[in-house]
């Protein structure tokens, strides 16, 4: 555009130029070419200007189309980042879509799961109900067993004995029969001129807790048996089995009498034990109370004998683990000494001879020494509920 600019300059300063040398023409062809020239720069500065508008509007349009391929540009981004994004939908999609369904599946294994609970708890608190039920059974009918058990308990007695009785020969005395008028047990039976008491005792009602009151005072009240010199001074009374759990205390030592409580299966083996005396062949000989003091004596002489050996049994047990510790816990030179000295060391207990009678009075003396040594040390004396009589009777 501006090289076309140019050009007609050139032709317009040529066709000057070639005016200027021409001959002299008319003035009013002159003013025509003036007139020519004048609407020719008048064109030309029009189209100056629009040549100028032109170029403005092609950078404009430059400036445009630059602007247009950055948009294009960013298009193209978008478009990739739109893909992208679709990619991400789809894939988001896909992953709700799996969700749903694992959800649904969740929710339906969720609601088995709670309708299994359901029915598993309903039927535990049936289960629940039922065995209540059967323990609400069970109690009552242990209950009214034991009540049935208590309100035969005397008559089961009773029959017992008088099997006991017909069986091993032994005489059975009634509650009619017992010699005394007043306070008569419900059962008893003779062996050697002595009457033996059983008497018979159950629960008034299922609560047990009062009943091992009920025993001790049961036992009180038999001294209204033992007052009696032909009444052996060692009475029982018989209690239902299922009442065991209940007692803790089994004998009673009441001074002039000893009470046993015992249940039905053990009536047997005692009667047996109290049958056994007639075997004896100075037992017909003996009174009873002389039975009584033999049997009172052995049986105290066999728990003499087995507390010494179960006394010894445990300083044994002593001495051997403080030797053991001794031998494993003391230094090497100390042990060497400790031996020569044990090796040193000898006991002489006294030497038994035949025909030489080891004299209770020499132990009384012996023993009588040790505890005024006792008391000479201030060690307190251990008490014995055994008793000797006299030294005289026992030398003999």
């Amino acid at each position: 555009m501006e090289i076309l600019i140019l050009l007609i300059l050139v032709l317009g300063f040529i066709g000057l130029a070639i005016y200027l040398k021409s001959p002299k023409i008319d003035l009013k062809i002159l003013e025509e070419k003036d007139n020519k020239i004048v609407d020719t720069e008048r064109e030309i500065v029009l189209k100056e200007t629009k040549l100028n508008n032109l170029e403005r509007e092609i950078a404009v349009l430059i400036a445009k189309t630059e602007s247009f391929e950055k948009i294009k540009t960013e298009k193209t981004q978008i478009e990739e980042r739109l893909k992208q994004i679709e990619n991400e939908r789809n894939f988001l999609k896909n992953d709700n879509i799996k969700y749903q369904k694992s959800e649904e599946s969740r929710q339906k294994e969720t609601t088995k799961s709670i309708a299994a609970t359901i029915t598993l708890q309903e039927s535990l608190e049936k289960e629940k109900e039922r065995l209540n039920d059967e323990r609400v059974q069970e109690k009552e009918s242990y209950l009214n067993e034991m009540k049935l058990t208590w309100s035969k308990h005397e008559r089961d007695v009773q029959n017992h004995l008088q099997s006991i009785c017909k069986n091993n020969i032994i005489k059975y005395i009634s509650q009619e029969e017992f010699p005394h008028d007043r306070n008569k047990p419900d059962n008893s039976i003779e062996i050697l001129d002595q009457l033996i008491v059983f008497d018979a005792k159950s629960p008034a009602n299922e609560d047990l807790s009062n009943f091992p009151k009920y025993i001790k005072n049961q036992t009180e009240n038999l001294k209204k048996y033992a007052k009696h010199e032909d009444v052996k001074n060692d009475l029982f009374l018989v209690i239902p089995s299922n009442t065991l759990e209940v007692i803790d205390q089994f004998h009673y030592n009441l001074g002039d009498y000893n009470v046993f409580v015992i249940t039905k299966d053990a009536l047997e083996p005692i009667i047996l034990s109290l049958k056994k005396i007639e075997d004896y062949e100075f037992a017909d000989k003996l009174s009873p109370e002389d039975r009584d003091s033999v049997c009172r004596i052995i049986g105290k002489f066999a728990h003499s004998t087995k507390r010494r050996i179960q006394i010894d049994e445990f300083f044994a047990r002593e001495f051997i683990d403080t030797l053991s510790k001794a031998g494993t816990q003391l230094p090497r030179e100390i042990l060497e000494n400790v031996i020569k000295f044990e090796n040193a060391e000898k006991l002489n207990p006294p030497i038994e001879k035949r025909n030489k009678s080891i004299l209770t009075k020499d132990l009384i003396e012996k023993v009588d020494e040790l505890e005024n040594e006792m008391k000479v040390r201030d060690i307190p004396k251990i008490q014995t509920e055994i008793e000797f009589k006299s030294s005289k009777s026992l030398d003999k």
